[in-house]
């Protein structure tokens, strides 16, 4: 049997299915952009075309799959957008889903991934939930252009915490959870970075990482939303889902430290 992952070209996803494979699992990378996926893994993976908002995919995808890392693409907002593929998970007797949650979300009903949490539950599939922490990735990624452009960090969470961890560490935490689905059916798992930095100090570390002077901006939310839909003309129910977890940072559900990642892998999370 394999274990199908989604978004496998993607930061959590690639390295999912790459901790998988070290581990001996037969992957199917879903995704629609079949050409990136061979282009990422080459033969060593199944390659296999899949939409979520194509239900005509879904059976194909499913195919020989016994086990899942589910992870919501961004441009899907709405929660209902998955319900129709965990639906075709339940049909297929997945033994289980490795949903990637976002931390604090259990006690948050803003985000679009409490209602998938419990959605999953709802039906019936047994579960492995991953609540990382803020991802290094985001600050290397989507708000690497105002960093590199303008020296400065725009992000709207006041002078909250957050304990970021790295793309790679929640692949292989996850993978464990996949690798092992007896041992995790019916869990969830909080895993963050070693320590919980504000936006003054991460701003600090890059000044003396690139040897620029980088300030931290502090957007209200107003300004936030407005400069990345009009200016950056990123999708705005996306731009609405980061305001809604940038909101719940400021209300401190991001500072959390945990040990699960050690628990899990053996190993310490990445600094």
């Amino acid at each position: 049997m394999k274990v199908l992952v989604t978004g496998a070209s993607g930061n959590v996803g690639s390295y999912v299915a790459k901790e998988l494979m070290i581990m001996g699992e037969h992957v199917a990378a879903a995704g629609t952009d079949i050409q990136k996926l061979k282009k990422l893994f080459g033969d060593e993976v199944e390659t296999v075309y899949f939409d979520f908002t194509d239900t005509s995919t879904f059976d194909k995808a499913l195919q020989n799959v016994d086990r899942v890392f589910l992870m919501r693409p961004p441009h899907l907002g709405k929660p209902e957008d998955l319900y129709p593929f965990v639906d075709a998970m339940k049909v297929h007797n997945i033994k289980l889903v490795s949903f990637l949650s976002l931390m604090g979300v259990e006690n948050n009903t803003i985000p679009p991934h409490h209602k998938i949490e419990k959605y999953i539950e709802k039906v019936g599939i047994p579960y492995a939930h991953v609540r990382p922490g803020f991802f290094m990735q985001n600050l290397s990624g989507i708000h690497s252009v105002e960093i590199r452009e303008k020296n400065q960090i725009f992000i709207p969470a006041g002078k909250s915490k957050t304990s970021f961890i790295d793309a790679a560490d929640i692949g292989l935490a996850t993978a464990v959870l996949l690798h092992n689905p007896q041992n995790f059916k019916n869990t969830a798992h909080t895993i963050t970075g070693p320590e919980a930095l504000d936006y003054y100090q991460v701003a600090e570390i890059l000044s003396k990482v690139t040897g620029r002077e980088i300030i931290y901006a502090k957007p209200g939310f107003f300004k936030y939303r407005s400069y990345y839909i009009n200016i950056r003309g990123l999708d705005k129910t996306y731009v609405n889902v980061t305001v809604a977890l940038y909101f719940m940072t400021r209300m401190g559900t991001a500072k959390e430290v945990t040990n699960v990642f050690y628990k899990l892998t053996g190993k310490k999370p990445a600094p």
